[in-house]
């Protein structure tokens, strides 16, 4: 009976292994080291997470993100920007190996995707018209009023469950949004806080008003492919590593603290 147990042991024991192997082989994380590059797919027009320099170099605090991460794996960088709504097809049909891109980590994004822990919280605020500088968000959701975003992203969702009675009109970027305002077709553009503040300090001081009151809360993540343990395993203990070491805190004061980037880009 003994030997029947001892056999039966390692031989499940060879099976977990055997699957262990396996699954380590499929892992991203493998195929990474293997090839000794890095791919990360973002949309640079989310200041300062990901943008273009006057260069055309693609900047930011996620970009400074993805160094550290390609360094500590010891492999190469390669960023592939990408259109907002093509980063999840490409992350699964393979042709990156994971969204680093401000991405709100939603429940409805959750049953596509895997995400690791929040690298940061943000919440929605509304970029004002001047004229309206002694109203509330609340006296904007009325009719006759026009709140504008970007199309597909979590700032439009929040902008149908908060403004009931306003009228919400999308366009294809945040630039393009919010250029609406300025020329008077809007009474306020909503989009996530620290592109608002930015935003005030680069273009908006003179004709906007920033209402900093954050209208929701929204955890942003880097996005994998289901069923990859180890790279999960992996980035979870990078965060928690660079969220104690000091790095993540010199990145966060370089990218939303000090605007000594800001020459780059203007």
């Amino acid at each position: 009976m003994r030997k029947f147990l001892l056999v039966c042991f390692i031989f499940c024991a060879a099976i977990v292994h055997a699957d262990d192997v396996n699954l380590w082989k499929k892992s991203t994380l493998n195929a990474i080291l293997t090839r000794g590059e890095l791919i990360v797919g973002l949309e640079p027009g989310y200041i300062p997470f990901e943008m273009k320099s006057k260069k055309g170099e693609v900047i930011g605090f996620d970009v400074d993100m993805a160094k550290a991460m390609a360094d500590a794996m010891g492999v190469k960088l390669k960023l592939i920007p990408t259109e907002w709504d093509g980063l999840i097809p490409s992350l699964l049909t393979g042709k990156i190996d994971i969204i680093i891109s401000g991405m709100t980590m939603f429940q409805e994004r959750n049953l596509k995707v895997n995400f690791i822990e929040p690298y940061m919280t943000v919440g929605q605020t509304l970029l004002m018209a001047k004229k309206h500088k002694d109203k509330k968000w609340q006296d904007l959701d009325k009719a006759g009023y026009t709140i504008v975003t970007k199309f597909g992203v979590s700032a439009e969702v929040a902008a149908r469950k908060i403004f009931k009675n306003a009228k919400i009109k999308t366009f294809g970027s945040e630039a393009e949004s919010v250029q609406e305002v300025l020329n008077g077709n809007a009474d306020a553009f909503i989009f996530d806080k620290p592109f608002n503040s930015m935003f005030m300090i680069q273009k908006g001081k003179d004709s906007l008003i920033h209402l900093t009151t954050e209208l929701t809360y929204e955890p942003l993540g880097w996005a994998i492919r289901k069923g990859d343990p180890d790279f999960i395993n992996w980035l979870e203990n990078f965060l928690s590593q660079i969220k104690h070491d000091g790095v993540y805190d010199k990145m966060y004061e370089k990218w939303f603290v000090n605007d000594k980037w800001l020459p780059q880009v203007l």
